[in-house]
Formats: structure tokens, C-alpha cells, sequence
């Protein structure tokens, strides 16, 4: 006995919608994981470019100004100054390694002028045994460099319950430059320095940053998954299809 094909409307039609979607879907993820890799390589072209240097004395090119849209995300940076002590915020819910912590933000005075920028100087681990305890770390005294990539958030975690008032010393969950700004009085650049550098014998903060993820591999996830589902749905006509041709002729 042949195969026969039963052809119907509505299924039919039903079917080219949704691999139409699926694939139209697929398309676009594919397009915006392209836009991923190219962004990615643009990442890894100013991490290799020469550092800004900013309050060393020798000057700083009109590029490089402080402010100026020379400053992309994770372009290296060098800055000469010092620390405002007085002015350390704890930003809460950042575990490392299994580990419960913060990270430690704080502003730092650029040398030869009164702007600042908002440094993240890594991770320091919370007490288990008292949970509101500020965790111990030295700070450097007088002129220092830092050393470190230009990021424009400090990472978001989800808002339980209503933010602290930001004050020197204030745990909080999420942190924005402009409100550091507003509470210190501080003239604040629009970005956070993202401190790196060797872990110095007896420092307790960890400065082992996550890499940035740009979402490539989920874009491609989610690209086959659409494909599939327009894959799926075409096979599945074609066999209930023949399915019903058969009990037809039966």
C-alpha cells in the first residue's frame, strides 16, 4: 500500500505561520549574536590600547580629558590622586568564590584638581557570624596611581526592600555614580574605575573581576531553539498529514 498525503487548510496555514516566526526569530537572534561578537571584539581592541592617564603631571591629551567621550567601557585607565577616605560605601550581595561579600566603593581625589572618580576596589567577605559588621581593609595614605577598566555600572543585583539613605559607611544594594555625587558633594566623573592589579600579601580585597558578558552563546541558544520550533512544526504537519492520508484510505 502507497503513501498517501492528506492536505489540509487550516493546518497548513497554521504550519507556515509558525516556522515562518520561528525562523524570522531565529534570524534575529543570530543577527543580534553577530552584533555581540562584534562588540566583543571592540572590548578586547581597547583592552589592548594604551591606558589614560589622568593627574599624572605630564599632562593628558585632549582625547583622553576627563568627561570626554574618549572614555568607552573597559578602556584601561591609570589614575594619580588619592583616596577620599572619609567616604567608603559597601555594596551588598556580591558573593565570590561561595563566599558572601561586598564590594568596596569609594572616591578618589584625580591629582591637580578637584574632580573625582568613583573606584570599586574589589571584594572584601562578610562577617557569617554578624551580619551587619563592615568588613576591615587598609587604604593607602597620601598620593597613590590606580590602576584599572573603565566600566559604567557596578553591577545590578534585584532591590530588596527600600534603599538605604547613602551616607560614608552605608550598605547598600545597588549603586549609581550620580547619587554618590549627591550625597558627598563630590564632583564625580560618569563612571566607575574598576581597580585591578596583583593581590598584595595580607591585603584582604580580592580584586578577581568577572569577565563581561555580552550574551553570545544565549543569543545562539535561543536561535536554535527557534529554528527547532519551525523544524518541529513543519515535520509534524507533514506526518499527521501522511497519518491521515493513511487512515483515509483504511
Amino acid at each position: 500500500m502507497g503513501l498517501r498525503f492528506r492536505f489540509r487548510g487550516i493546518p497548513f496555514v497554521a504550519t507556515v505561520v509558525v516556522v515562518g516566526v520561528g525562523i524570522a526569530l531565529g534570524n534575529w537572534q543570530v543577527r543580534r549574536a553577530g552584533e555581540k561578537v562584534a562588540i566583543a571584539a571592540q572590548l578586547h581592541e581597547r583592552g589592548m590600547q594604551a591606558p589614560i592617564v589622568l593627574g599624572g603631571g605630564g599632562g593628558v591629551r585632549q582625547d583622553d580629558r576627563v568627561g570626554s567621550r574618549a572614555h568607552p567601557t573597559y578602556r584601561r585607565i591609570q589614575v594619580t590622586g588619592e583616596f577620599v577616605r572619609s567616604w567608603p560605601v559597601f555594596l551588598d550581595n556580591r558573593p565570590h568564590a561561595g563566599r558572601a561579600g561586598f564590594y568596596l566603593a569609594m572616591p578618589f581625589r584625580i591629582a591637580g584638581s578637584d574632580r573625582h572618580v568613583l573606584v570599586l576596589r574589589g571584594w572584601l567577605p562578610r562577617d557569617p557570624r554578624e551580619y551587619g559588621r563592615l568588613p576591615e581593609y587598609a587604604t593607602p595614605q597620601g598620593t597613590t596611581t590606580v590602576e584599572g577598566v573603565v566600566v559604567d555600572k557596578a553591577g545590578h543585583v534585584m532591590q530588596l526592600g527600600t534603599a538605604a539613605a547613602l551616607k560614608p559607611g552605608t550598605i547598600v544594594q545597588n549603586l549609581e555614580v550620580m547619587d554618590v555625587a549627591r550625597a558627598s558633594g563630590l564632583r564625580l566623573e560618569p563612571f566607575f574605575v574598576q581597580q585591578t592589579g596583583p593581590q598584595v600579601a595580607g591585603d584582604p580585597i580580592v580584586r578577581d573581576w568577572p569577565a563581561p558578558d555580552t550574551g553570545i552563546d544565549k543569543h545562539r541558544g535561543y536561535a536554535v531553539q527557534w529554528y527547532a520550533l519551525a523544524a518541529m512544526a513543519a515535520l509534524f504537519f507533514v506526518i499527521t498529514g501522511f497519518r491521515s492520508g493513511r487512515k483515509q484510505v483504511e
